[in-house]
């Protein structure tokens, strides 16, 4: 389970506030079964997300403030070109952003910090919306 965010610490990063490595892969395992499910996404996934799984670990590694995991292996992430090929709606983002909460709370990870989580992921996750359709 992930420790209390009752006591959140504004002074820490996000990984560190989330629990560190552990926590994170939990996030990671119990995000993606939902995404897998979700009828929006499902079909901009391969049936073997576990690479998928692995790269979303190291950036989110590295953008909460963690280990430069995905920097240090495939280079600067450049998260809006490495999404262009996939149709990101505005819908898409949304349910991502849905996805993402329910693992978080999945986990036990509680206001405020799943709220700043979301927050957090949200201008990326609109970011990258590449089309209306």
């Amino acid at each position: 389970m992930a420790k209390s965010t009752m006591n959140m610490n504004p002074s820490l990063s996000i990984y560190d506030n989330l629990g560190g490595e552990e926590v994170l892969r939990k996030l990671v395992e119990a995000f993606y079964p939902r995404v897998q499910a979700h009828p929006l996404l499902a079909p901009l996934f391969p049936e073997d997300i576990y690479p998928v799984m692995e790269k979303q670990f190291m950036f989110l590694s590295q953008f909460f403030g963690g280990p430069s995991l995905f920097s240090d292996e495939y280079g600067h992430p450049m998260m809006r070109a490495r999404h262009l090929p996939f149709p990101i709606t505005p819908e898409r983002a949304e349910a991502w952003l849905s996805c993402m909460q329910a693992a978080l709370e999945e986990i036990g990870i509680d206001d405020p910090l799943k709220t700043f989580i979301v927050q957090r992921l949200s201008g990326p996750a609109n970011h990258f919306v590449n089309t209306q359709f």
